[in-house]
């Protein structure tokens, strides 16, 4: 399953310019919030959140949280995501991989997911 998203960066900075990080905590946790350095990283991330939702087919909601989805880096600063036990057992996900760029004002995230076959 794949799912991509696009976010426009300037949303970023208008939400934390207004709310600071109790903007980012609507969508991050703690640790993700640590490896924000600038809006265009947040805007990474809400893509990469919003992508892996499309790709679970729920989108962000009841079955899926901003939260059930968590984006880290490898020791080389590539972007990683896992999930919560509840999205793991839901889904019976078993490899995920992530991409985010970013570029002329608007950072893009695609997500692939591979679950178990019953």
């Amino acid at each position: 399953m794949i799912g991509v998203d696009i976010t426009v960066i300037s949303r970023m900075e208008k939400m934390y310019d207004k709310f600071g990080n109790k903007a980012y905590k609507k969508f991050l946790n703690d640790d993700e919030i640590a490896l924000i350095k600038k809006p265009v990283n947040a805007a990474g991330f809400w893509a990469a959140k919003e992508a892996a939702s499309k790709a679970l087919g729920t989108g962000i909601g009841k079955d899926c949280s901003f939260h059930d989805i968590m984006i880290s880096k490898s020791d080389k600063g590539a972007p990683l995501i896992s999930f919560s036990d509840k999205i793991n057992n839901n889904f019976k996900i078993e490899n995920s991989s992530i991409s985010i760029s970013h570029d002329g004002g608007f950072a893009i995230a695609v997500v692939a997911i591979e679950t178990k076959k019953d």
